[in-house]
């Protein structure tokens, strides 16, 4: 299986919603479009929605500790949402949930955020 990426911007915000597998097959693409979304547009926080991620492995969180990393250096954050209990267990083991909110939904997460906006 492979992996669908969706980019949408509402205002400030990046949100990206991940189908299918994030592992090493995948990583490059994910980082190489979120990088261009953020460098490129008028990118402030990021809102990774999860629900349709079904497999995730170290190099996804690789991905996303790098663009966490990027996005904290402009002064923005980071929420994760939708996370299901696979992908879930393995932001625990990893302790990356120490450092990226996670949220129930992206609604939620939009609502998180706006008190940065």
């Amino acid at each position: 299986m492979s992996l669908q990426i969706e980019l949408e911007h509402h205002r400030k915000t990046l949100i990206v919603r991940l189908n299918g597998e994030l592992d090493h097959h995948t990583a490059d693409a994910v980082k190489a479009k979120m990088e261009e979304a953020i460098l490129r547009g008028n990118v402030s926080h990021i809102i990774l929605s999860l629900k349709d991620l079904s497999f995730m492995d170290s190099s996804g969180l690789g991905v996303i500790l790098g663009r966490y990393k990027l996005i904290t250096a402009k002064g923005g954050r980071m929420v994760v949402c939708d996370v299901n209990p696979s992908v879930y267990r393995l932001f625990e083991m990893s302790g990356l949930f120490k450092i990226v909110s996670v949220e129930d939904n992206e609604s939620r997460a939009l609502q998180s955020l706006e008190v940065a906006l």
